[in-house]
């Protein structure tokens, strides 16, 4: 029931108030057929308006099923106008964009009904009015009626209690007229029809009641009514309840299929919009496709460069950081003298100083349970590795032609480039030393790494602990260095190169190219023999076995048979590789060493007896043996002279005796045949020497020994005592000089060769002087020479110099030998950062860890590359930065354009806004409608400005290919594409909240009056 008491309706215009109504009451029947006739202006559309809810009187009051409408706020007048009224205008008022079906489904998308319900109730209500075979077409495919046939079905979908027409009639033929009062009167049965028409003869003919207003009041009303109005006695929290129920809402998806219809009945204009606003979404990419191309490049560079160049952590370790901070300090320090000399810097003993200060030992075990139980450098990683003091030892499967070691490699010492002493240097050197001259080398334990460095161009990668995978270079070929160490070079033919070269011979490769199948490489087998099977076990002692070539043979025969099964080559966009070249193996084969070695007999045997020398059966020396040996000999023997001399005495008379055979024996250490054991223990007693003894011989100084050697009368020296020591060779301390001049490779040379000028690589060294003087000697005392260069000279020199009591090796030193170590205890910590970022953080860790730890567990570190790249990402980070920020100016302006396009669309759809209105949108639901079409063309133009940026970078890249070496390839990361799509949307969005909000405010009443 409807309700209106003294309903008054005021207009400002300017400064003056036209009052539109003046007081109109009337009561309405729930179902009747009334007509409201007036001249124009009389206020009968204002009527219409504010029953209908778009319009809002100035006083009395509206009551609908007895309830007042003066406290009526927007959303309830919405709900109002969605549930209870139905509007039929004069020039229809659909919208153009949606089809017949769509217009009708639209009040009940703001009523919430289901999509299938939804559907079915447009159907019927077409069907009532006659259309139900006419769903899909647009309104401007129909003609007047039949639009106004669709206006009634849409009035009707929501089963309104009122129906409102404004001159329903006044654009249609009498015909078309005729038919719409038909189906009018038909309606009125059972709802209430207010129906505003200036056509009195069809106003009497299908009207049941007719009401004529005359400057803004009622002036007849031809059957009036009174209503009982019954208050609502409906509590707060119902009436609550219901308004929530009745609520209107239109969703985002039905405003985006408003707006979608809209823009393609626009496709042109759209598309122009939505370039406009690509603009500068397409500079943006660019920028952020080149940037990622070189960030990806950069990370590439990071992440090769460190799985060459980790962090370093030896067992024993010098901080060469703080040496280097240390002599800056110096260096920067402000002298203390004047200008007027020029003084020494003295920067040797205190570089010195400085670095036996900061040489340390790492607790590395203690440091291993760290890493290994830190998730965060696991993540900051691509891989740690751990390095043992365990050796490699790698031999040739086929001992056919004998025993041929792989690794360490044997080829320098086989050209006589370096001695066996150099060779163990260089074997012991570690990462920082000489060990890089070994043609095997381990993995890093991360697949993802080697596949990216590497590509597998034979074979496969390696997949247990005894297979391994050979690596060519780019070219597909193995530098002749790693043929000769594998032994898929003969060997033979470099023997001695280097000593014959510098002794001028003519030496000569064959510069013969080899070419090897991959199947032929592929079929490669080593042995890998833990450094204790060269040991055998002679009663208590253990003999080192290693020039026994059966005993060799029979060891290589029985390790551990080693195969190549893949070869692999770097990859074109590689900058660096973390393998050296040759054969590379997994950490699981040095596991595989380390437990064999720790469990081998010779090493528990030396565990077991931590105090005795394994090898010769002797102790080792105590810390404090020297003092105690000292005051013993102090205590038993207080003479000195008359004590030396007579020895002395004793020991010449035993010598004068003896055969040149009998002398080499003693020389070597050994008991000479025919010599009884306290003779032969007295002359090891004391230095064993054909020449004077020392106190009838001068010893000579660096200066006298360097004059001599020369050729010349050293100061102070008379020409006898010269001419002595040039017969006699010099004392034991001068060959010893003269092994320090870097003849230590004498051993094992032909001794007729050496005197005559052979033996090049000994004699290169030598000055002629130095060549005369070698040629001088006697076969005795150039073999006497020969045996105290040899390590088993040297050994028997300390055993002397300890009257054969202590073993002149240690526990540590033993154990070092034969390559003990365990798992949790590893020598050496390397720690491959993802990237400079990930290093720096991992250092920030190992500080932190060194904060907490004791002085004794504190690390220190070796940072190879230190900062050498850290600065490049911030750089472009920078430059990018500053590019984004110029093209976003672009993006900006094209903003502002969709928002004012935005604008002309709400001018434009002013209209359509009202229509909106009258069957129950709300003002969020307009502002949402124009929201939903900036989203569309901010989408349409992230979509575009992507698309079209991931066409551009093919130009770009095949511009960066042309004029670059460089790897660099740009290109838009997914998730930066979809970010600037987001962006777009968000900048349209934002553009368009002012014409959004414009549109929400306009009033209905006037936007329906646009045209």
């Amino acid at each position: 029931m409807l309700s209106l008491n003294n309903i008054t309706k005021d207009y400002v215009v300017g400064d003056s108030t036209v009052q539109a109504l003046r007081g109109v009451s009337i009561d309405f029947r729930e179902n009747e057929f009334v007509s409201i006739l007036g001249q124009s202006g009389c206020g009968k559309t204002t009527l219409l308006n504010i029953i209908g809810g778009l319009d809002r009187y100035t006083s009395g009051d509206l009551n609908i099923n007895g309830k007042s409408t003066k406290d009526f706020k927007d959303a309830d007048w919405d709900s109002y106008r969605n549930h209870s009224i139905g509007f039929v205008f004069q020039s229809y008022n659909l919208i153009p964009h949606q089809t017949v079906l769509a217009n009708v489904e639209l009040a009940l998308t703001l009523s919430g009904v289901s999509k299938g319900d939804r559907r079915k109730r447009a159907v019927e209500a077409l069907q009532q009015v006659g259309l139900g075979d006419q769903l899909n077409k647009k309104p401007n495919q129909m003609s007047g009626g039949q639009m106004q046939r669709v206006a009634i079905a849409r009035a009707l979908v929501n089963d309104p209690d009122i129906l409102l027409a404004d001159e329903p009639t006044g654009a249609l033929d009498t015909e078309t007229s005729v038919q719409i009062m038909e189906i009018l009167k038909k309606i009125s049965k059972n709802k209430l029809i207010i129906m505003v028409t200036h056509n009195p003869e069809l106003a009497e003919q299908y009207s049941s009641r007719i009401i004529r207003l005359l400057d803004g009041k009622v002036t007849d009303d031809t059957d009036p009514f009174k209503a009982e109005i019954k208050k609502d006695k409906k509590t707060a929290q119902e009436k609550k309840a219901e308004r929530k129920k009745l609520k209107t809402s239109m969703n985002f998806l039905t405003a985006l299929s408003l707006s979608r219809n809209n823009l393609m009945t626009k496709k042109a204009r759209t598309l122009l919009t939505s370039f406009a606003g690509s603009i500068g979404i397409i500079g943006i990419a660019l920028i952020l496709s080149i940037s990622n191309g070189v960030q990806i490049y950069i990370d590439q560079v990071q992440s090769d460069t460190l799985s060459t160049f980790p962090l370093t952590i030896e067992k024993t370790t010098t901080s060469l950081s703080e040496i280097m901070d240390s002599m800056a300090e110096a260096r920067d320090a402000e002298p203390e003298h004047g200008m007027d000399k020029v003084y020494s810097q003295n920067r040797m003993a205190q570089m010195i100083n400085t670095l036996m200060q900061e040489t340390k030992v790492n607790d590395l075990e203690k440091f291993k349970t760290f890493l290994d139980n830190n998730d965060e450098i696991k993540k900051l990683t691509t891989d740690i590795k751990y390095s043992y003091a365990t050796k490699l030892n790698v031999f040739k499967a086929d001992t056919s032609d004998g025993v041929y070691q792989v690794n360490p490699s044997q080829v320098l010492l086989d050209m006589g480039y370096l001695s066996d002493t150099q060779m163990m240097g260089m074997s012991m050197g570690g990462s920082m030393g000489m060990g890089s001259m070994d043609v095997w080398s381990e993995m890093l334990d991360n697949d993802d790494l080697i596949k990216a460095q590497y590509d597998v161009v034979a074979g496969h990668m390696p997949e247990n602990y005894n297979e391994v995978v050979l690596i060519v270079d780019k070219h597909n070929e193995i530098n002749d260095y790693i043929l000769y160490s594998l032994g898929l070079l003969d060997s033979t033919e470099i023997n001695g190169i280097v000593r014959r070269a510098v002794m001028g011979e003519d030496v000569q490769l064959k510069n013969e190219q080899h070419s090897y199948t991959y199947d032929e490489l592929l079929d490669l087998d080593f042995m890998v023999v833990p450094t204790t099977d060269f040991y055998r076990k002679n009663g208590a002692i253990w003999e080192d076995m290693q020039e026994d070539e059966a005993y060799m043979t029979d060891v290589v025969n029985n390790g551990l048979k080693v195969s190549v099964v893949g070869i692999i080559r770097p990859n074109e966009d590689a900058t660096a590789t973390s393998l050296n070249g040759g054969i590379a193996y997994k950490h699981e084969l040095m596991e595989y060493l380390v437990n064999k070695v720790k469990d081998s007999e010779i090493i528990k045997d030396q565990q077991a007896s931590p105090d005795i020398d394994v090898f010769s059966g002797l102790k080792f020396k105590p810390e404090n043996a020297d003092a105690e040996e000292e005051e013993k000999t102090s205590d038993e023997n207080p003479t000195s002279a008359e004590t030396a001399d007579s020895t002395q005495a004793d020991k010449t008379d035993i010598l004068a005796g003896l055969t040149d055979e009998q002398k080499a024996a003693l020389m070597q250490g050994q008991k000479p045949e025919g010599m009884s054991d306290d003779d032969f223990a007295a002359i090891m007693s004391q230095m064993p020497t054909e020449v004077p003894a020392a106190a009838e011989q001068p010893q000579l100084t660096d200066e006298q020994l360097a004059a001599l050697m020369a050729g010349q009368l050293p100061e102070g020296m008379t020409e006898e005592e010269a001419a002595a020591l040039m017969a006699q060779g010099g004392t034991q301390q001068q060959m010893s000089e003269l092994t320090d001049m870097g003849m230590d490779a004498m051993s094992g040379l032909d001794m007729d060769a050496m005197k005559n000028g052979g033996n090049g690589g000994f004699m290169g060294g030598m000055t002629d002087q130095q060549k005369e003087f070698l040629a001088s000697l006697t076969d005795e005392q150039l073999a006497m020479m020969q045996n105290m260069i040899t390590e088993s000279a040297k050994t028997n020199a300390d055993a002397l110099a300890n009257s054969g009591k202590y073993s002149t090796s240690t526990y540590d030193a033993n154990m070092m030998t034969l390559g003990y170590a365990t798992l949790e205890s590893p020598s050496g910590i390397n720690i491959y950062p993802k990237d400079f970022a990930a290093k720096e953080r991992i250092v920030d860790i190992i500080d932190e860890y060194n904060k907490e730890a004791d002085e004794s567990s504190k690390i220190e570190y070796t940072d190879i590359v230190g900062k050498m790249m850290s600065s490049v990402t911030s750089i472009i980070n920078a430059i990018s930065y500053v590019l984004i920020a110029f093209v976003a100016i672009s993006l900006i302006v094209s903003s502002i354009m969709i928002g004012i396009i935005t604008y002309i669309s709400v001018l434009e759809r002013t209209k359509e806004i009202g229509i909106l209105r009258s069957i129950g949108a709300s003002k969020r639901d307009i502002s949402r409608v124009f929201n939903a079409e900036t989203a569309i063309v901010g989408f349409v133009a992230g979509i575009l400005g992507v698309g079209i940026s991931y066409l551009l970078t093919i130009p770009i890249n095949m511009i960066i290919a042309h004029l670059t070496t460089v790897p660099m390839r740009a290109s838009i990361p997914v998730a930066a594409a979809i970010l600037l799509v987001a962006i777009s949307i968000l900048l349209t969005l934002v553009a368009g909240l002012f014409p959004s909000r414009i549109a929400a405010k306009k009033d209905p009443v006037i936007a329906l009056r646009t045209e």
